[in-house]
């Protein structure tokens, strides 16, 4: 798989809450400057260039699955002293007549953290916050690719408001069996340990799952050590953390 390294505009024609602190923005790019075959969990740069010249750069999980190729979303959560996310924040997409802000952004970047519905076994997603964002990625591929696998999604969130997609994947819940969602709520005092893991993976820990993990690091840390002291092969663990 390449990696494209070069630069291109990038035309926002999408932007709308996914949770309380986090947007998703769409941006619709020219597909034929992509090098190669994205995939789930990949991510891309934006590059943001002032009137006096100063550049800043962040890089942001995408969320669309690698089926979509001429648009691309990004799950951007904002922070208030930020230098780019509340500018990311304050965009306009394009509407009737007229053209949205641009970016400038390169990619797909990455592939350790990437999935294709390919690999054997069941899936097991683990996030934290902003990091079901690739995860989001993983799971519309899967929904692409339909077969008889087992996916769940186990993620922690500060409050139900912060709960990232959560119509899409309740839906997604309530229409396919095979798909599980399983939310933890830090403001209720919840947290994921060890036994939340063993009560909401059940037997799918001894099928040998692929298993994806994103977050803050201490999180993406914590919950890498307790599927291990819970017998998991490491090897089968992949982790992606930030912050």
């Amino acid at each position: 798989m390449s990696e494209n390294k070069n630069w291109q505009i990038a035309t926002l024609v999408k932007s709308e809450l996914a949770s309380v602190n986090v947007k998703k923005l769409v941006f619709k790019i020219n597909p034929s400057t992509v090098l190669g075959a994205s995939k789930a969990g990949q991510h891309y740069d934006i590059k943001l260039t002032a009137p006096n010249g100063y550049v800043a750069e962040r890089s942001y999980s995408v969320a669309s699955p690698p089926e979509q190729t001429d648009e691309i979303e990004f799950g951007v959560q904002l922070f208030e002293n930020g230098e780019v996310s509340p500018y990311l924040w304050q965009m306009k997409p394009a509407t009737a007549g007229k053209s949205g802000d641009q970016v400038e952004i390169r990619g797909p970047i990455g592939g350790h953290f990437t999935w294709c519905h390919t690999m054997p076994g069941p899936l097991v997603l683990i996030g934290g916050g902003s990091g079901v964002v690739p995860l989001i990625s993983m799971i519309r591929h899967w929904q692409k690719n339909l077969d008889d696998r087992k996916v769940i999604l186990l993620a922690s969130f500060r409050s139900l408001e912060h709960v990232l997609y959560r119509a899409e994947l309740e839906k997604l819940e309530s229409e396919n069996q095979n798909f599980k969602f399983t939310k933890v709520l830090t403001n209720h005092e919840a947290r994921i340990d060890s036994e939340k893991l063993k009560n909401v993976l059940g037997e799918v820990l001894a099928k040998m799952p692929m298993i994806y993990i994103c977050g803050p690091t201490k999180f993406v840390e914590a919950m890498s050590n307790y599927l291990v002291t819970l017998g998991t092969n490491p090897h089968l663990i992949k982790t992606e953390r930030f912050g």
